[in-house]
């Protein structure tokens, strides 16, 4: 079932289309995603994304809010930065369905995990283009997996952190019974 991207970060469900073939446009909802909570790798999203084709459009939609250091570090791995005074949904939105409804690349892929990008999703597809939605706990919404055609599951470092509790505390049992 993970034969598509690595499952180093957690998986992908697979569902159409081969291997790296796609040409995709990537668009980041930084707020809901670039969070320090948390501690995604831009580098390690782009890598998963890579592995279904190239990325030909980058975009992370940031607020206000967004530190220079933030920008910088999209700027870094790829991605074009746009700083958005106030809510970024809207702009992502129509960059997005512009994109749905040019011929410049044959998927979109959205990082988020916001209910509010459906329509996209289903105006997507309808067009002809495959759905990748990309997100992470708490939070990723069923519906948004279960209407994309691939979604990667990221892992948090917050995930990570109650793994490494979780085993800390199995490998006390385990002593303990020892």
């Amino acid at each position: 079932m993970l034969d598509t991207v690595k499952d180093y970060m957690s998986g992908v469900i697979k569902r159409k289309t081969k291997k790296g073939d796609l040409d995709i446009a990537m668009l980041i909802d930084g707020p809901n995603m670039l969070r320090r909570e948390f501690d995604i790798s831009l580098k390690e999203v782009r890598e998963l994304v890579e592995e279904l084709g190239t990325i030909r459009i980058g975009l992370a939609f940031l607020n206000q809010y967004a530190s220079d250091k933030l920008i910088e570090a999209v700027a870094n791995q790829g991605f074009v930065p746009r700083v958005i005074p106030g809510d970024v949904d809207v702009y992502l939105a129509v960059e997005a369905m512009e994109i749905v409804y040019s011929d410049s690349v044959n998927a979109l892929a959205l990082m988020t995990r916001d209910t509010d990008f459906l329509p996209i999703i289903a105006k997507a597809k309808e067009m002809g283009k495959v759905t990748i939605v990309i997100g992470a706990e708490p939070g990723f919404s069923t519906a948004l997996q279960n209407a994309a055609d691939y979604v990667i599951k990221l892992k948090t470092g917050r995930e990570e952190d109650r793994e490494a509790e979780e085993q800390g505390r199995e490998k006390k049992r385990e002593a303990a019974e020892s």
